[in-house]
């Protein structure tokens, strides 16, 4: 058919030496030459592999971009390169014509079934961009197909935007949920309830523990979807007498570097729940039926220490360390924990049939759940992403309004306190001899951060203020609330 073929380095996927003669040292193979985990191997009709690419990939601002993005881009060039083999060029060959013809072919083409919207080919313009600049200021292409014009910013100055940039990116209304809209969607979309409260007996999904769990958790903590999606059981805060709990996202998850997350008591508790009904039968099924004996690139592990390194044995019994921090989304689905019954994976979400459940596969649940709304005849409906907004404006929200009553501020008061400690931290650069303020910020702002928000998310006397967001979304328009 004529199309590149795209592959990921350390995806657990390696075939082993008695199954394809020759490739069960692929992982030294691609040690040797610097392979990074997660890179993306794209391979030529032809069955070649463009050792230009593989530098592209391997050491760029490619390779610096999140693991989300990286994995949003690479097929992208699958794609398009694909469109110009087709035409008898190289990736290495392409000229703004060729890019004009494929705007035109994914956006207007009358015989192309599955034409993109604005947003759409702004994403995939954007990671055209980024690779051919990087192909271009290396010498792997002489012509880059993406041409740039200068306009002027709002401040006075110029920016560089693409030719091709679209200008009928359309962006939704609607970003954040009230609580009693999000409880909506949740009990309806996931929970299999009926809009009056009741229960829907004709309701089949077997999982809404599971997806309500994990809604929970998210529009508690504000964590994105990869984020909530990969976590492990041990990073799971234990519950005790608290409002609000903090955890740890690792770096490699996170979308540029790790931090800290806080959850309520209330969705610890529903992750709980889950854990111990829903999850402990899938898993004990899984295991009746030695699911997770021997599977390609599973490593067991025997220690997690106090300072979030991990400590585990590969099928072979080859022992490896690494650290929560450092786990790529990849490397989670590949963990497993030994318990007195037997294995069982170290990620929370599991699949009916007790296999780690992809995070990617949270947007089609949230997308039937909105589906199934719909149908009912409610106006609500919910991404991942929506739920992270809704956590921040409600945490924005009751946080000032709990400083104004912790420190008996009017508004106008507030700001004068903020604009008269921001200086703080310059002078806190110069008594430590930072070069940049950012510096200083980067090491002592979290720490300040946690005590602040510790303190304030656990304070009964300053409960979260949801009536105020109510008022809000009456007022603007922009919030999505439930009557």
């Amino acid at each position: 058919m004529g199309e590149w073929w795209l592959f990921w380095t350390g995806d657990g996927g390696t075939p082993g030496e008695d199954e394809v003669p020759g490739w069960g040292d692929l992982p030294e193979r691609e040690k040797a030459l610097r392979f990074r985990d997660r890179q993306p191997i794209l391979i030529s009709p032809e069955g070649r592999v463009d050792p230009r690419l593989s530098k592209i990939f391997r050491r760029s601002a490619f390779s610096a971009k999140a693991e989300g993005t990286q994995e949003t881009y690479a097929p992208i060039y699958r794609v398009f390169f694909t469109f110009l083999w087709q035409r008898g060029l190289n990736w290495d060959e392409a000229v703004p014509e060729d890019l004009e013809d494929w705007e035109e072919w994914r956006r207007r083409a009358a015989a192309n079934p599955e034409k993109i919207g604005g947003a759409t080919w702004a994403k995939e313009l954007a990671a055209l961009t980024l690779f051919y600049k990087i192909a271009c200021g290396q010498g792997f292409a002489e012509v880059n197909p993406v041409l740039m014009r200068s306009v002027r910013t709002p401040d006075g100055g110029e920016a560089e935007v693409a030719e091709l940039a679209p200008n009928d990116v359309v962006y939704a209304d609607v970003k954040w949920l009230t609580p009693r809209a999000f409880r909506l969607w949740r009990n309806v979309g996931l929970g299999g309830m009926l809009p009056s409260g009741l229960e829907d007996e004709t309701w089949r999904g077997r999982l809404g523990g599971r997806d309500c769990a994990f809604a929970d958790l998210t529009y508690s903590s504000g964590m994105r979807r990869r984020e909530a999606g990969t976590i492990l059981t041990c990073e799971i805060p234990k519950l005790g007498r608290q409002n609000y709990y903090s955890g740890k996202v690792g770096h490699k998850i996170a979308k540029r570097a790790g931090h800290t997350f806080y959850a309520s008591h209330a969705a610890l508790q529903r992750v709980e729940g889950y854990r111990l009904s829903t999850r402990a039968e899938a898993v004990r099924v899984a295991q009746a039926r030695g699911a997770y004996d021997d599977l390609p690139g599973q490593r067991i592990i025997y220690k997690v220490t106090r300072r979030r390194g991990v400590l585990w044995t590969e099928r072979d019994g080859r022992r490896g360390e690494g650290s929560l921090d450092t786990l790529t989304a990849a490397d989670r689905l590949r963990l497993y924990i030994r318990t007195e019954d037997g294995l069982e994976p170290a990620m929370l979400w599991l699949t009916e049939s007790g296999m780690p459940f992809s995070y990617k596969n949270w947007t089609k649940v949230f997308e039937r759940a909105s589906d199934r709304c719909e149908a009912l005849g409610l106006d609500v409906f919910a991404t991942p992403h929506m739920l992270r907004h809704s956590m921040a404006l409600r945490v924005l929200v009751s946080l000032h309004n709990a400083l104004d009553r912790r420190l008996g501020l009017t508004p106008a008061e507030r700001q004068h306190y903020e604009d008269v400690y921001g200086p703080v931290w310059s002078m806190v650069k110069d008594m430590l001899g930072h070069k940049n303020e950012q510096v200083t910020r980067d090491i002592y702002l979290e720490p300040v951060r946690g005590l602040q928000l510790d303190s304030l998310l656990n304070d009964e006397d300053n409960p979260v203020d949801v009536e105020k967001i109510a008022e809000l979304a009456a007022r603007t328009g922009l919030i999505l609330d439930a009557a």
